[in-house]
């Protein structure tokens, strides 16, 4: 290892500099603040029991208040229109942000998809609310998860889960129909949102 790379670890070592890590640094969340689980019926929790949705199980998992605004069959469109209010209720800290798999479903627009959704983090961010956002696979001969979120995380420089849902919703054993994961799978997304809390600063 030459000296200019030993120098920069060394420097991430002790300044830890965010610019380091792989994962984009969001705000602290505090024991008493509110983190909002904002998206469709995949954040609703359907084909599970509302105690085993993906945030009732972060919940316990991380000891923060998660609020489940989880509308089954919204489309982006609708959950823009919401979200303001929705804000406005909970106050919350950090928003998990979960939509885009019913604008696949009925063959939307995927580029008033990525609108809608970048609305959306730009309303939070400018109210002080921290995104993580969620890819959720657009499902046709294989499950692929649209570039769309990758882009919108690396634009406004948020953390992105864009792998979990796709590999949940490949195995049988973790889905309760086609398009939800069953409380298993829901299990395994709430752990993954929970590391990625943890990796990106959140915890």
């Amino acid at each position: 290892m030459n000296r200019f790379a030993t120098a920069l670890l060394l420097i991430c070592g002790l300044m830890g500099l965010s610019s380091c890590s792989k994962t984009p640094q969001v705000a602290n969340v505090s024991a008493d603040s509110v983190i909002l689980a904002f998206g469709d019926s995949i954040t609703f929790g359907t084909g599970a029991s509302p105690a085993e949705s993906y945030p009732s199980v972060l919940e316990k998992r991380i000891g923060r208040r998660v609020v489940n605004a989880g509308i089954p069959g919204e489309v982006t469109a609708e959950g823009r229109a919401r979200l303001a209010s929705v804000l406005d209720e909970y106050n919350p800290k950090l928003m998990l942000l979960c939509l885009g798999g019913n604008d696949f479903l009925r063959h939307q627009d995927e580029i008033k998809a990525t609108e809608n959704l970048r609305a959306m983090i730009s309303l939070s961010q400018s109210r002080g609310v921290s995104v993580v956002l969620i890819g959720v696979p657009r499902l046709g001969l294989g499950l692929e998860v649209p570039r769309l979120y990758g882009e919108l995380a690396k634009e406004f420089a948020i953390p992105l889960e864009g792998k979990t849902l796709k590999q949940i919703l490949s195995k049988g054993r973790l889905k309760s129909d086609s398009i939800h994961p069953n409380a298993a799978g829901y299990t395994i997304l709430a752990e993954s949102v929970a590391q990625l809390l943890r990796n990106s600063g959140a915890l």
